[in-house]
């Protein structure tokens, strides 16, 4: 089930993107990723790898790239959780 979620939220994140950044796949896309980690790592580990002391500044910067999507401005939030994304994952 999770990498089925995480598939499809990769796949409306870039089926957003080429539709001119689309704010309502945009933000499907995040919320369907972010729910396929927490199914295939579990909650307590995604809470522990994205709140850990040295991540925070990742953390925010993805968390709040996805909640500026949700409010609807697609292109400020996707740079925003890009920055945040390789921030976390570097």
């Amino acid at each position: 089930i999770g990498v089925g979620l995480v598939g499809f939220g990769l796949f409306f994140i870039l089926f957003g993107m080429l539709l001119y950044f689309d704010s309502v796949l945009l933000a499907f896309g995040n919320i369907l990723f972010l729910s396929g980690l927490v199914f295939i790592i579990g909650f307590r580990r995604t809470f522990t790898f994205f709140f850990q002391r040295p991540k925070l500044k990742g953390t925010s910067f993805f968390m709040g790239g996805v909640l500026i999507v949700l409010m609807r401005w697609p292109l400020l939030g996707m740079l925003l959780e890009a920055y945040g994304f390789i921030t976390l994952f570097r």
